[in-house]
């Protein structure tokens, strides 16, 4: 069983503290108003008191300026740990908040020593937890600088039902850029398709 605190409430963040409660973790969520949310089916504490309690930490917010600053400000709790980021920044209009960056790098930039590890955003919120709900699983891509710390977001992913053969580590945080932009086309696939319950898989020459 792992310590898996998750910064966030949103829609996001509860599906992913479900998917994590299901594989046997321990979870808690990070809110800035923790008092208001008791609410929600899992613990809700301050964000600080999240980071710290979390051996991997998933960031489920905005992805925004002022999301990355509220990570930023709990650094100190952060340190040498595994910081999962499940984030695209999108504007009202569904385009993107960072163009020619991500947030997986800039979270990187703001925290060097955390092992930042982008994935899981290339698609919606229930086929992360469940890609047995697809015909077959698809690929989940991988970017990060800690090899070490992509393992372990790896085995986290198996928890949740991606295999090893799904799972595609594109290099360093620089690529988490790709997995960000891929949002537009994701947006195209599911208004041609009318849903969002789909992924895509990585096709190799025969």
């Amino acid at each position: 069983m792992t310590n898996i605190a998750i910064i966030g409430t949103g829609n996001v963040a509860r599906t992913l503290a479900a998917g994590v409660a299901r594989a046997g973790h321990d979870v808690v969520l990070g809110s800035r108003d923790p008092q208001n949310r008791k609410d929600l089916d899992h613990p809700v504490v301050t964000v600080a008191e999240a980071a710290a309690h979390g051996d991997i930490v998933v960031n489920a917010t905005p992805g925004n300026a002022e999301s990355i600053a509220l990570l930023a400000a709990v650094r100190q709790h952060l340190a040498g740990k595994v910081l999962l980021d499940v984030t695209v920044a999108l504007t009202p209009a569904m385009d993107l908040v960072h163009h020619g960056t991500s947030v997986g790098e800039l979270l990187q930039q703001e925290l060097p020593d955390t092992k930042v590890v982008k994935s899981l955003c290339t698609m919606d919120v229930s086929v992360m937890v469940r890609p047995g709900l697809l015909t077959s699983p698809g690929t989940v891509f991988l970017s990060g600088d800690d090899a070490g710390a992509k393992k372990r977001v790896g085995e986290l992913l198996e928890d949740f039902g991606w295999p090893a053969a799904s799972r595609l580590d594109l290099g360093g945080i620089a690529t988490a850029r790709g997995q960000e932009h891929f949002a537009l086309l994701f947006v195209g696939v599911a208004t041609a398709l009318g849903a969002h319950v789909f992924n895509v898989e990585v096709v190799r020459a025969r």
